[in-house]
């Protein structure tokens, strides 16, 4: 599997919330770009989550690798990008559902809900 994606990506948003975690057993992070820029090789296998939204995974070996809301950008797992990348934390999302076990570190936006939502103390 190989995914390539024409530059800008946008910086990496850490999404917390509880379908993230299952899909890879901590949050979620990525970066994004827009649908035309991305091209991928082999196998990709789709699930529709509990929102409506599709997540990609690798067909060989599962791995998390894009989320897709049906927008003019598509999501893609930051752990996926070869470094260097360029890409920096910009924000933690849905830190509300954050897992007890979590550390959700201070110095980036937190966020309760989605990005538009109020904002946590850092």
């Amino acid at each position: 599997m190989r995914l390539e994606v024409e530059p800008p990506l946008r910086d990496v948003v850490v999404c917390h919330c509880s379908l993230c975690r299952r899909s890879g057993t901590l949050a979620g992070a990525y970066s994004a770009a827009p649908r035309e820029a991305l091209r991928v090789e082999g196998e990709l296998t789709w699930y529709d989550d509990a929102n409506g939204r599709k997540r990609g995974f690798c067909g060989s070996c599962g791995s998390t690798l894009l989320w897709d809301a049906g927008g003019e950008t598509v999501s893609i797992a930051a752990g996926a990008l070869d470094e260097p990348t360029g890409l920096r934390t910009v924000s933690h999302i849905f830190v509300g559902e954050a897992a007890d076990w979590e550390d959700v570190p201070a110095g980036v936006p937190h966020h309760v809900a989605g990005s538009s939502s109020r904002l946590r103390s850092a």
